[in-house]
């Protein structure tokens, strides 16, 4: 009987949840897929202001979604199917459409952009697992995280975008490469990571805001020239 009411609270009127515990995950995809149409548009600060945007808002939503203390198992489970669908395109796809565009290409740059979205979905996959049998046998949020979380994109790259303002468009470029590698392969290699404090959720949020503020002022905002590693393979092998 209890689970079909909680099934008729879940299904009623409209499918899926509508209340504050969603809303700021929502939030984060409509703002990253407004970056995904600035960043097609050639509007790279606008792109990386977004995914900043969509981080920040994804930071606390785990923390207003528990808030709640009557959440049904069935707003529960769908909270966390929720945010993984969402963080797959806030975090997997929004981060590597940015840098294929910016200059991420060519066959090594399309394996590297290929292996960090494959890595970003099993970790989530992973996570999601994880959760819904955690919350089978316990309340309250994990203090761990297995591998590093995919929503460190959100800090990472627009470190690495203000790069542009200091280097060159070359080292900058090969910057991406190495920072999708390395991203990718730590959301899929288990080690334990504590979740930050509050403290240290307000010091990440300082730095990443001043790296916004110094891409959106300094950067030369243009893609860079075409390098050596988006060249076709035939001609690499050329020369």
């Amino acid at each position: 009987m209890k689970e079909n009411v909680e099934k008729k609270k879940i299904t009623d009127k409209l499918i899926g949840v509508y209340d504050y515990t969603v809303i700021l995950t929502y939030i984060s995809l409509f703002i990253s897929v407004i970056g995904m149409t600035q960043a097609m548009n050639g509007r790279f600060r606008t792109a990386v202001t977004c995914l900043a945007l969509s981080g920040l808002c994804d930071m606390f939503d785990g923390k207003i979604a528990r808030s709640k203390k009557n959440r049904t198992d069935d707003e529960k489970l769908y909270g966390v199917q929720i945010d993984s669908l969402c963080d797959v395109v806030c975090f997997g796809v929004f981060p590597a459409l940015i840098c294929f565009l910016i200059g991420v290409r060519g066959p090594i740059g399309m394996f590297i952009v290929g292996y960090y979205c494959v890595c970003s979905v099993i970790r989530l996959a992973f996570f999601n697992v994880l959760e819904t049998r955690r919350q089978q046998v316990e309340e309250g949020a994990n203090k761990y995280y297995h591998g590093l979380p995919i929503t460190s994109m959100a800090i990472v790259l627009p470190l690495v975008f203000m790069l542009q303002v200091f280097v060159s468009d070359r080292a900058f470029v090969l910057v991406l490469y190495f920072a999708l590698a390395i991203v990718g392969t730590l959301f899929i290699v288990d080690f334990k990571l504590k979740k930050p404090d509050n403290k240290t959720l307000v010091f990440l949020v300082v730095v990443v805001a001043a790296a916004v503020i110094i891409v959106v002022l300094f950067s030369k905002y243009r893609v860079p020239k075409p390098h050596f590693f988006e060249k076709p393979l035939w001609k690499i092998f050329r020369g």
